[in-house]
């Protein structure tokens, strides 16, 4: 490193970048807004660049700044994670584990008690779990573990499949007795489809699954919440398609029914993501298996 630039102001620097404001940033490091102003000088001077525009109202990146923040921030996220590795002892669970998982039935039911009984097996492992939706980046370090459904892109990642998600498409038994069961995809675009973030709907025939079909769809509700959508399907609003475990009791009850009985969709697959890390500290190891060994008995209780 450059004997005139300090690792601290750096430190300084991606924290102002990811906060968003020198006010905010200040409030994480307990320091005040002209102590970040002058490590942020010092940085500047040193690299001979500037890094951030900030006016009265907004703060912004320059391009050299961008460039400078994401190598930094990677760089920094892998000093806490051999930091962490070195500081672990071979007996000793302790620490935060930051996770990204879909919400919904899913998210609240599988995983977020999978994660209850890890904490209550370790109390000094503490656990964010986040369920927004956006894809994230595990690269940047935000994240150490993510649960994704769908087909996966990421590379460099281990990606570890955990199950199958069925999926259904489906509508109340009072839309079906007005309107009638489909016996071809193609009839949807005729009806009022429940969507979510997909309103292009794959099916291959079930006596014959090589015969695939795609057909865009449109209605009146569109909402990337399950349950939100199954509701409007049980108002009687639309066709819905959304995983079977999230409606199950309702196709049981005889209240949504299939629609297209000749028809099926293709699996989703649900995974567990996280980077493959020499540095990988034991608390995330042992998540990780402990996830892998029990996700089966909580979707026996759930399901």
């Amino acid at each position: 490193m450059n004997d005139t630039v300090n690792l601290a102001d750096i430190r300084a620097f991606v924290v102002i970048a990811k906060a968003g404001s020198f006010t905010a940033a200040s409030e994480l490091l307990l320091c005040s807004r002209s102590h970040l102003s002058k490590k942020l000088a010092q940085l500047e001077v040193a690299l001979g660049v500037k890094l951030i525009i900030r006016t009265t109202r907004t703060q912004r990146l320059t391009e050299q700044g961008k460039l400078f923040f994401e190598q930094c921030n990677f760089a920094l996220a892998s000093i806490e994670q051999a930091i962490e590795q070195a500081v672990d002892s071979g007996g000793t669970m302790q620490g935060s584990i930051h996770i990204n998982c879909v919400g919904g039935y899913i998210g609240e039911e599988l995983i977020a008690p999978l994660i209850n009984d890890f904490i209550g097996l370790h109390p000094e492992v503490s656990i964010d779990l986040d369920f927004s939706s956006p894809r994230v980046d595990l690269i940047s370090g935000e994240f150490d573990l993510v649960f994704r459904m769908g087909q996966l892109e990421d590379s460099g990642l281990i990606a570890r499949k955990l199950f199958d998600i069925e999926v259904v498409t489906v509508a109340s038994s009072s839309y079906v007795e007005r309107y009638g069961c489909l016996t071809h995809p193609r009839e949807l675009k005729q009806h009022q489809c429940i969507t979510g973030s997909v309103n292009q709907w794959s099916f291959h025939q079930q006596d014959a699954p090589a015969n695939h079909v795609d057909v865009t769809v449109a209605g009146g509700f569109k909402c990337k919440n399950g349950r939100a959508m199954i509701s409007s399907a049980l108002a009687g609003h639309g066709i819905v398609r959304v995983p079977a475990l999230y409606c199950q009791q309702a196709i049981a009850d005889g209240l949504l029914v299939p629609v297209l009985k000749e028809w099926q969709v293709e699996p989703t697959p649900f995974y567990m993501v996280y980077v493959q890390d020499q540095f990988q500290p034991l608390r995330l190891r042992e998540l990780i298996k402990f996830v892998q060994q029990h996700i089966g008995t909580i979707m026996d209780q759930k399901l």
